[in-house]
Order: C-alpha cells, then sequence, then structure tokens
C-alpha cells in the first residue's frame, strides 16, 4: 500500500469516529473492570488521545520516549482518585478536546524539541482524562477494578500507538496527527455550539 492510500485510509478511520451526538463518558457501565477496559476502547476520545501518546514517544526518536505514556497513565490514575473523591477539573472534556488538538498537532508537526515539554503535556492530559473517568465513580463499589481496566486499556493503546508508529512512514504519521487534531477541534467547536 502506498503513502497515499495509507493516509487516505487511516483519514477516513479516524473521521468516522467523530462525535455526532455527546462525548462517550456519561451514561455508560462503571462496574467492575472490564468496563474500565472497554471504556477507553469505545469512547473515541480516549482512543485517539491514548493512541497519540504512543506514536508520540516513539516519532522521529531513536529510542522510544517512555517518559511519555508513563507519565500519562500515572497522572490518569492521579486524575481518577480526583474525581472520585468529588474534585472534578473544571472543564475536563474540553480539556480532554484540548488534549487530541495538542497531540495530534505534535504529531503532525514531527515532534517537539523538548522532552520535558512533551513529559509534562502528557501528564496534564492523563490527570483529565483520568479525572473524566474518575467522577463517573463512586468512591469504593467496584472503582478499583474499574480503574484497573481503563489503566490497562490505556497502556495496550499506548502500545498500539507505539507499535503503529515505528512501522509507519513519517508521512502517514503527520496525517494521522493532522486528523486527529482537526477531529478534536471540530469536536470542540460542536460542544461550545
Amino acid at each position: 500500500m502506498n503513502k497515499n492510500k495509507i493516509g487516505q485510509t487511516v483519514l477516513l478511520m479516524l473521521v468516522t469516529l467523530a462525535p455526532s451526538v455527546a462525548l462517550a463518558h456519561p451514561g455508560h457501565d462503571t462496574s467492575g473492570m472490564l468496563a474500565g477496559i472497554t471504556h477507553p476502547l469505545l469512547g473515541w476520545d480516549h482512543l485517539l488521545a491514548m493512541v497519540a501518546v504512543g506514536m508520540l514517544a516513539v516519532m522521529g526518536r531513536s529510542k522510544p520516549a517512555w517518559q511519555l505514556p508513563l507519565a500519562f497513565v500515572s497522572f490518569m490514575l492521579i486524575g481518577a482518585l480526583f474525581g472520585i473523591n468529588g474534585m472534578a477539573i473544571p472543564a475536563v472534556e474540553n480539556g480532554i478536546l484540548l488534549s487530541l488538538v495538542v497531540l495530534g498537532g505534535l504529531l503532525a508537526v514531527g515532534r517537539s524539541s523538548s522532552l520535558l515539554l512533551l513529559t509534562v503535556c502528557c501528564a496534564l492530559f492523563g490527570t483529565l482524562h483520568g479525572n473524566a473517568h474518575g467522577i463517573e465513580l463512586a468512591a469504593g463499589h467496584g472503582a478499583i477494578s474499574y480503574i484497573v481496566g481503563f489503566m490497562l486499556s490505556t497502556i495496550a493503546l499506548h502500545t498500539v500507538g507505539y507499535l503503529v508508529a515505528s512501522k509507519w512512514q513519517t508521512i502517514a504519521l503527520r496525517v494521522t496527527g493532522v486528523a486527529i487534531a482537526s477531529i478534536g477541534l471540530v469536536a470542540m467547536l460542536s460542544a461550545m455550539a
């Protein structure tokens, strides 16, 4: 498959994930590990952000920057714990959409020159994604197994992003970044309307 076909296929797949109604958070099952595993896989905003983090960890590097997924997952746990304890981050959904714009934009430009800046972005966005998960849960009531589930799923999505980025050409990664950022921007604008 040539580079153009790959880019077109990725763009088509990502556009089909664009929102048609509300975001994926409220109204889904939050009981147990299986629910935690499936939420990042079925929530298009989480899926795109987490795959983007895995891609950024390898894109343009001679060795993977494991700090990025590690920061994302660690701070996702912190954000979830805040949420479970009733500390909701204001405008968390908009922050999650912003994570798509920023992470996609970083993929589109090739990578940030500062690994520290990328790590801080991943920590911040991980906190937002985790907080969205945590505010859905009542403290106790299967919260730990749900958290373990979404953390495992997040690590799997980071790994998918890493594996894809290690095989794809730079142009396909940049096209993917543009698509992710565009979807995030359209979703942000839709949420504001």
